[in-house]
């Protein structure tokens, strides 16, 4: 299972580096072996160049090797091929990147629609397209539009590949997170709950993706200022991620600066300050200096600056941050 970043504002006074899980597996499609057969190698070359691009926040990039992708599919299987939907699918979300919400939202739903067509209305893919519509809708707010599509996708995922599937757990995080970010934190907290009983049962207590479920349930606690309950959790995430994938792995990266949030929003700042410095010297390497993330933890390094008189060096990050940001969009 893959992680990625999202962003919930008005959680902790800082900005957390938040996994989902799943979310760059639901929303970078690769077409199935007999799916793709026909859209040829260099299509299938094309497409994982997207993906990497994505994973390096190199979206306009992105955009033009996805259009790319998009051409050659339509030239090779059709238009309403799976293949194709596929390709709709990851310039959609290269879009979304970019804010671009209205190109993005006629994509997915053209993705959608192929889909629904090509393959029946309760194949596992359409799940995977009503999810990243419905992350759409959630991403800006519009959490009515949302809400019934996560449901229909977990629906299907139950039905399609049983209760217990790592598949179903995304769902259920991804529905716990709409329901966090509306305040209604009885309703997620058993969906995170259940979500990381499905990941650890399939995938072992280990697994990266138990570190993401766990990183997530933190933060639903830390929301509600409930640190004792958070902190052991983001530790437990930190060291799976640790042992699995490295001290130098930018999930690592995540879950230190979560970890330092934790400490920095109970005023706790000589904790705080390293686990945002190691969290930084770590997206830098691996993401480089002008990822989307580093500019994050510049600005909470910058905000803990601010609240332990350090302004020249808070005005320094926050410039810094703010350059990231303007070449990003």
């Amino acid at each position: 299972m893959e992680q990625t970043l999202r962003n919930f504002s008005g959680t902790l006074p800082l900005r957390n580096l938040i996994r989902i899980i799943g979310t760059v597996a639901l929303l970078l499609l690769i077409a199935t072996p007999a799916f793709s057969q026909g859209a040829g190698i260099e299509w299938d070359t094309l497409n994982e160049e997207v993906m990497s691009l994505i994973q390096k926040g190199q979206y306009d990039r992105g955009v033009v090797v996805a259009k790319k992708a998009l051409d050659i599919a339509e030239k090779s299987v059709g238009k309403n091929h799976p293949t194709v939907a596929t390709s709709l699918n990851n310039l959609a979300v290269l879009y979304e990147k970019q804010g671009q919400y209205a190109p993005a939202e006629s994509l997915y739903k053209r993705s959608l629609a192929i889909r629904e067509k090509a393959l029946g209305p309760n194949h596992p893919d359409v799940a995977q397209s009503l999810n990243n519509l419905a992350q759409l809708y959630d991403t800006q707010g519009q959490y009515a539009q949302a809400e019934p599509l996560y449901k229909r996708s977990l629906a299907i995922a139950e039905k399609a590949l049983g209760p217990n599937h790592p598949t179903v757990a995304t769902s259920l995080n991804n529905l716990a997170a709409l329901y966090k970010a509306q305040g209604q934190y009885a309703q997620a907290e058993p969906l995170y709950k259940r979500s990381l009983a499905i990941l650890e049962k399939a995938l072992g207590p280990n697994h990266p993706a138990v570190a993401t479920s766990l990183n997530n349930l933190a933060d639903l606690y830390g929301t509600q200022e409930q640190y004792t309950q958070a902190e052991p959790l983001y530790k437990r995430s930190l060291a799976i991620d640790e042992n699995a994938l490295g001290s130098n792995h930018p999930a690592v990266a995540m879950d230190l600066n979560n970890l330092a949030a934790l400490y920095d929003s109970q005023g706790q700042y000589t904790q705080a300050e390293p686990l945002y410095k190691r969290s930084l010297a770590i997206l830098e390497k691996a993401l480089g200096p002008n990822h989307p993330a580093v500019a994050t933890c510049l600005e909470n390094m910058a905000d803990l600056y601010r609240k332990t008189g350090r302004a020249s060096q808070a005005e320094e990050l926050e410039s810094r941050a703010k350059a990231i940001r303007a070449i990003r969009r």
